[in-house]
């Protein structure tokens, strides 16, 4: 039986890195595609060629991330990410990264959300612009009035430091990562704008 134009199926698939938006209200207002969720004991992220989501590793310690966990499509973190951290010798050439709090379990991933950006961590990791972006579910009725890092309790923030800094730590080895900053609202819109001139840059608008 042939389908109406109301029933057509599409098989189109956009990629999430290249093929999303960046949301309504770039850079305060963004798309978030998650990869990882508070309860996931493996690390996924998106594969760069096909768009899927892959199993990166498991998680080495028994740290489990505190928020929602991805990145914000159409971004890239290279040379205008690098010059906002002065401690850093280059992008690390991935999109960048975005932590999402939401006062309800959010238990899926793969799924877009969207986020009100409040601030962030400038992260260098064995010397490269690792930034995350701390944002808000832009709906949640606890965190959605929030407009900058001092709406969310100190807690949240340290528990974020912690477990970047402590995720790929193994007893007796070195790690490479430092958490070099913790920046607010308007640092962290800067560095959203730096990583869409870089995606411009590099991928073109």
């Amino acid at each position: 039986m042939n389908k109406g134009p109301d029933q057509q199926v599409s098989h189109f698939r956009p990629h999430p890195w290249h093929g999303l938006e960046i949301g309504p209200d770039p850079p305060e207002v963004l798309n978030a595609f998650i990869e990882i969720t508070p309860f996931d004991l493996m690390k996924y992220e998106v594969d760069k060629v096909s768009g899927y989501l892959r199993v990166d590793r498991p998680q080495r310690s028994s740290a489990q991330h505190p928020t929602l966990y991805g990145f914000i499509p159409r971004t890239y973190c290279a040379e205008h990410v690098r010059r906002l951290a002065p401690a850093a010798k280059r992008g690390d050439g991935d999109p960048l990264d975005i932590c999402v709090v939401s006062e309800r379990a959010i238990m899926r991933n793969e799924i877009i959300v969207r986020a009100r950006v409040v601030g962030g961590l400038q992260m260098i990791d064995a010397g490269e612009a690792d930034d995350k972006i701390i944002a808000v579910l832009d709906n949640d009725h606890v965190w959605g009035t929030a407009r900058n890092l001092a709406d969310i309790p100190d807690v949240f923030v340290e528990r974020l430091q912690h477990y970047f800094l402590t995720y790929k730590m193994v007893p007796g080895r070195h790690t490479p990562a430092r958490v070099t900053r913790v920046y607010s609202r308007n640092h962290a819109l800067k560095v959203v704008r730096a990583a869409i001139a870089d995606y411009e840059e590099n991928f073109g608008a």
